[in-house]
């Protein structure tokens, strides 16, 4: 299940905008200088978090993002959905039915379920489920509580426009 460097560029994006005041919009720009990324790309990647009502925008000069949501109302599987979208991570395309492999597994095979794709499905659940469970302001607290002057410090560094 590999998500892509867009998923967190957005979560990272989205616990800054959790400690910035609530009436603040933060511009694309900073946000990507913050963490010294490419604009232009991680203003698509807030773009698709605001599609999906995660963070909402604010144009002209005192224009930029917010969050579209309290943090405690923002799983990581939200972010993850809003960035990569929802397809399913494996997809079987049934080849214990195809070659010498077909005359192997028997007609009935057909109407069993395929144990390999039973065993990634399980496994893509428990990644989904636990994705869903964990919000930005966890992650968020989490961080604080490693390093206690970091909000305080994305504040001040935010104030700075």
């Amino acid at each position: 299940m590999k998500l892509r460097e867009g998923v967190e560029w957005a979560v990272h994006c989205c616990i800054n905008l959790s400690w910035v005041s609530p009436d603040r919009a933060v511009p694309a720009a900073r946000l990507a200088e913050f963490h010294g990324l490419p604009a232009a790309y991680l203003n698509k990647q807030l773009n698709a978090l605001g599609r999906a009502g995660l963070v909402s925008s604010r144009s002209g000069p005192r224009g930029g993002f917010r969050l579209g949501r309290e943090p405690e109302e923002i799983t990581l599987m939200d972010v993850a959905v809003a960035i990569d979208g929802s397809a399913q991570a494996f997809l079987c395309t049934g080849i214990r039915h195809q070659g010498p492999a077909g005359g192997i597994t028997g007609p009935a095979a057909h109407h069993t379920p395929c144990t390999v794709a039973q065993a990634f499905s399980h496994a893509e659940l428990a990644w989904r489920h636990n994705l869903a469970s964990r919000t930005i302001a966890e992650l968020a607290e989490t961080v604080r509580r490693a390093n206690p002057a970091a909000p305080d410090q994305v504040r001040r560094w935010f104030d700075r426009i």
